[in-house]
This record gives C-alpha cells, structure tokens and sequence, in this order.
C-alpha cells in the first residue's frame, strides 16, 4: 500500500484498510521488523497548549528515526498573532 505524500490530519481521510495496514506497520516497526528513517525530513510540531509528554515523545520518536523535530510556541512566534502557517 502506497500511503507517500498523505498526512495524518484525521481518522477521517483514511479508509479502514489504511488505518489497519498503518497500524500493522507500526507493530512491525516496533518489534524491530521493519527499519524506516526519517532521515533528512523535519516535523514541525505547533502547540495552542502546553503538551510535555506530547512534545517529549515526538521528539525522541523523530530522533530515534533520524528525523528533526522543530517545536514552535504559538505564543513566542508571529502564529501567536495571527500569522498563517
């Protein structure tokens, strides 16, 4: 299955087989299975409120892909007043 290019927004832009097959991979994926790297990609994470264990655990998850994860507070950036994304 061929999922490159979506965004997980919403349960609601997936069928059920996608949301089955994504579930599998991330099975996979955690016993060691399954080797994917977000190596050279960048999750840029925005937050309307404060959200550790939400902020800690994409973090480390984008770290242990290879990944970067960029942290932008709604309330010290310009999309604190305003501003689009």
């Amino acid at each position: 299955m061929n999922l490159k290019g979506r965004h997980f927004l919403t349960l609601l832009d997936y069928k059920k087989a996608e949301i089955e097959y994504l579930l599998d991979l991330a099975i996979k994926m955690k016993k060691g299975q399954v080797k994917r790297s977000l190596k050279d990609k960048s999750l840029a994470m925005l937050f309307q409120k404060a959200s550790t264990r939400t902020r800690v655990s994409f973090e480390v998850g984008m770290t242990q892909l290879e990944g970067h994860a960029l942290f932008m507070d709604m309330s010290t950036t310009q999309l604190g007043r305003g501003e689009t994304v």
